[in-house]
C-alpha cells in the first residue's frame, strides 16, 4: 500500500486572502503539524528581514512536518537566502516553480522554451547542492505542449529533483481527463517512476477533489491541499476519502482523521476571525515548553528566536544573565516568563514618549474611550480614541498621538502580587519590519500596566528607527 504525501498550502492562501499576524501564522503551522500534514508550504522570500524570520520561526515550531519554501529561477542570491532561513528545519525542502505552458513561459517568465529548460536544470541543480529534498513544480502543466513538458520533467529529474508536481492551474479538467493526463506522463517518462509524483488541482469547476483522487489511482503519491480555501483541493475531503477507500485505492494517508474536524475548526476560526489568542493559549499549554538553570546561553537564544525575537549578541547576553538569576531560584522558566525577561532586559533605551495621565471611560452601555496625555521632549501631546475595549481604546489613542502604527503581536497579563490590591504585570509585543519589540509594565490598574508596556515597546522601535 502506497503512502500518500499531503502537502498543505494553507499558509500561502492566508498571505493572499487573509491578514494573519506573525504569531497567528506560527500557530497555524503548529496546528498543521499537529494534525499530521506531511508538508507545509510557505511563501518565498521577498522581504529578507520579515520573510526570513517567519521561515526560521516556523522551522523552529514545527516538529514532524517537512517545511517547503520556493526559490526564484536562476537567482543564486535568493536561493542562498532561502536556504539560510530554512536549513535548520528538521525536514527542509526547496521548491522550484516554473511554468511549462508556452503562454506563461513567454509572457510571465519572458523566456524562450530552451532558456526555460536551462533555467529549470540549473536552478534545481543549485538547490540540490544545498538540500537533499528538492521539488520541481510544473505550473500550468495541463495546458503545456506535451513534448516540452516531458523535456522539462526529465531536465528536473536529471538535475536532482526528488519530487515532481504537475499543476492543473486552469482547473478545467474532468477526473477522467486528469487521470489520462497522469498516465500519459508515466508512459512518456520512464524516470518518473523513480521519484514522487505530486498533483495540484484548481477547483474552478468544483472537480479538484475528484481529480486528485483519480490521480492517486493513476500513480500519483502527493497531493497539494488547503484547509481554508475554495480554490484548492480540500484537506478534509481527501483525507476522509483516502481513509474510507484506502483498500480500493491501495493508498493510505498519515493525517490524523480522528482529530481532523477539531483541528480544522480551529484553523478556520483562526483564519476567518484573524484572532488567534485562544488557539495560541491552548497550543502553548499543550506544548508545555520551559527552560531550566541547566540550559545554555545558546538554548536561551534559540528560545527567543522561537518567540519571534531577533536579538543582538549584547541583548542575548543581557537576557541570559537575567534568566540565570531567575532560573537559579526556581525549577522551570516558562516561555511566557522568558517574554517578560526579554521585555525587561533587552534593548533598554531612553524614552521618547513618557506617560503623563490617562482617563478611561467604559461601561456596559457605552463604548470604551481613552484620553491619554504623553510627554515628548518636555512637550505635552494628547489624543482621544473610542475602541472596542479599554485596552484597544488606549492603544489606538497612543497610535493617534504618535502617528505610529505597528502590529500587536502579543498581549500578556499576569498578577505579580496577591490580594484585592494585586499588582498586574503586562507584556506587550509589537512587530515592526519583521522584528519583535517587547515592553513590560506593572501597575495595580490593568490598563495602566498595558499602556506602560506598550510605550516601552514603542520607544524601542522609535529609538532603533531613528538610530
Amino acid at each position: 500500500m502506497k503512502q500518500i504525501v499531503i502537502s498543505d498550502a494553507t499558509m500561502k492562501q492566508t498571505s493572499e486572502d487573509l491578514r494573519l499576524s506573525f504569531k497567528e501564522k506560527i500557530e497555524l503551522s503548529k496546528l498543521l503539524d499537529k494534525i499530521g500534514v506531511d508538508l507545509i508550504e510557505l511563501d518565498g522570500i521577498k522581504d529578507p528581514r520579515v520573510d526570513s524570520l517567519l521561515i526560521k520561526s516556523v522551522a523552529a515550531a514545527v516538529e514532524c512536518s517537512r517545511i517547503a519554501v520556493p526559490v526564484e529561477l536562476l537567482n543564486n542570491e535568493n536561493i542562498e537566502k532561502v536556504w539560510g532561513a530554512l536549513k535548520n528545519a528538521k525536514k527542509p525542502r526547496l521548491q522550484v516553480f516554473a511554468s511549462t505552458s508556452s503562454v506563461q513561459i513567454e509572457y510571465i517568465f519572458h523566456k524562450k522554451p530552451d532558456a526555460m529548460l536551462d533555467a529549470i536544470s540549473r536552478t534545481v541543480a543549485a538547490c540540490r547542492a544545498l538540500c537533499s529534498d528538492v521539488e520541481f513544480i510544473a505550473e500550468d502543466a495541463t495546458r503545456s505542449d506535451g513534448d516540452f513538458l516531458v523535456k522539462a520533467i526529465e531536465a528536473a529529474i536529471a538535475a536532482g529533483a526528488g519530487t515532481v508536481t504537475l499543476c492543473d492551474t486552469a482547473g478545467a479538467m474532468l477526473p477522467s481527463e486528469f487521470a489520462e493526463f497522469i498516465s500519459k506522463q508515466y508512459d512518456a517518462i520512464p524516470s518518473l517512476k523513480n521519484v514522487t509524483l505530486g498533483v495540484a488541482c484548481s477547483n474552478t469547476i468544483a472537480m479538484a477533489d475528484a481529480c486528485a483522487i483519480t490521480a492517486i489511482a493513476s500513480g500519483a503519491t502527493q497531493i497539494r491541499t488547503a484547509t481554508n480555501s475554495l480554490s484548492e483541493v480540500s484537506l478534509a475531503n481527501v483525507t476522509r476519502i483516502l481513509t474510507a477507500k484506502s483498500d480500493s485505492l491501495d493508498a493510505s494517508v498519515g493525517v490524523r482523521a480522528t482529530q481532523l474536524s477539531v483541528i480544522i475548526s480551529q484553523i478556520e476560526r483562526l483564519c476567518h476571525t484573524g484572532k488567534g489568542q485562544n488557539v495560541s493559549a491552548q497550543a502553548e499549554t499543550d506544548d508545555g515548553i520551559f527552560l531550566t538553570a541547566h540550559d545554555t546561553e545558546e538554548a536561551v537564544a534559540a528560545a527567543t528566536v522561537r518567540l519571534g525575537y531577533d536579538l543582538s549578541s549584547e541583548d542575548v547576553q543581557a537576557v541570559y544573565t537575567s534568566f540565570k538569576q531567575i532560573a537559579d531560584k526556581k525549577e522551570k522558566v516558562s516561555f511566557k516568563e522568558l517574554d517578560a525577561i526579554v521585555a525587561s532586559s533587552a534593548m533598554q533605551v531612553p524614552s521618547t514618549y513618557k506617560l503623563d495621565t490617562y482617563v478611561i471611560t467604559s461601561g456596559n452601555t457605552i463604548s470604551a474611550t481613552a484620553h491619554i496625555k504623553l510627554i515628548k521632549n518636555g512637550t505635552s501631546v494628547e489624543g482621544v480614541f473610542i475602541g472596542d475595549g479599554s485596552i484597544d481604546a488606549a492603544f489606538q489613542a497612543i497610535e493617534k498621538i504618535t502617528g505610529c502604527s505597528y502590529e500587536l503581536d502579543d498581549f500578556q497579563l499576569q498578577a505579580v502580587t496577591e490580594g484585592r490590591e494585586a499588582m498586574g504585570q503586562t507584556v506587550v509585543k509589537l512587530r515592526a519590519g519583521g522584528k519583535v519589540y517587547s515592553g513590560i509594565g506593572i501597575s495595580t490598574d490593568i490598563v495602566g500596566a498595558g499602556i506602560r508596556a506598550y510605550l516601552s515597546a514603542l520607544n524601542k522601535i522609535i529609538y532603533e528607527e531613528e538610530a
